[in-house]
């Protein structure tokens, strides 16, 4: 089954942004109003909210403690000031060339040489066979259509919940080696996600992202 979406990326060209809040409930009880899709369906938020215990690559432990308030107007300061530490790669993220390139990092290909046209737009929603990594023979039974360029593939990682589960797993379902490599040279895809860490398979997954990543033209994201 393949889905379309839309998605829409906001620039706030400022230092400072504050917004007006909304509240769920009309009784008078402060209850912050979180939502996934915004403006009918213009904007769907599909990243995954930070928690101590999400899965964080290697750890059996999870992300751990992440955020803190080192300032707090319980303790007589003048505002609630918040503290966050955590790894680039941690939870929804985008790659760089410069992730798996030594000379793309020294020149700075970092994300923010990313082209923003490539990361937002309409794209697929792809459900993958469930039996198996994204193979070249996987890939071609998809019969993605020609001039997609932005796809996510839904994995047997949705089934098995790995994002909702604290320790890592290698057995998650990704692209293998020739998986990517087919992917590079019959597709006009320059977006991939998936629904785990990383969008390659652990078996090989520094090489398979380098097949991804040589143009710097293809950027991949979890």
């Amino acid at each position: 089954m393949t889905i379309k979406f839309k998605t829409l990326l906001l620039l706030l060209l400022c230092a400072e942004v504050l917004t007006i809040p909304t509240f769920g409930r009309g009784d008078g009880a402060l209850i912050p109003n979180r939502r996934d899709v915004y403006g009918d369906g213009r904007i769907f938020d599909i990243s995954h909210r930070y928690a101590p215990d999400m899965p964080f690559w290697g750890s059996p432990d999870g992300l751990g403690e992440f955020l803190w308030l080192p300032k707090s107007m319980k303790n007589g300061s003048l505002a609630n000031n918040s503290e966050m530490k955590l790894p680039t790669h941690t939870g929804t993220h985008v790659d760089a060339p410069g992730h798996v390139f030594d000379h793309y990092f020294d020149a700075g290909f970092d994300v923010e040489t990313l082209d923003l046209e490539t990361l937002n737009g309409p794209g697929l929603l792809i459900d993958v066979p469930r039996d198996k990594n994204i193979t070249a023979e996987v890939m071609e039974s998809l019969n993605i259509p020609k001039g997609s360029r932005r796809v996510l593939f839904r994995t047997l990682n949705t089934d098995r919940r790995l994002m909702f589960k604290k320790e890592f797993d290698t057995s998650f379902v990704g692209l293998t080696m020739d998986g990517a490599k087919w992917l590079v040279e019959n597709t006009d895809i320059k977006l991939i996600g998936i629904d785990y860490l990383s969008v390659t398979a652990y078996v090989d997954v520094i090489p398979s992202h380098q097949v991804l990543l040589e143009s710097r033209v293809r950027k991949t994201v979890r």
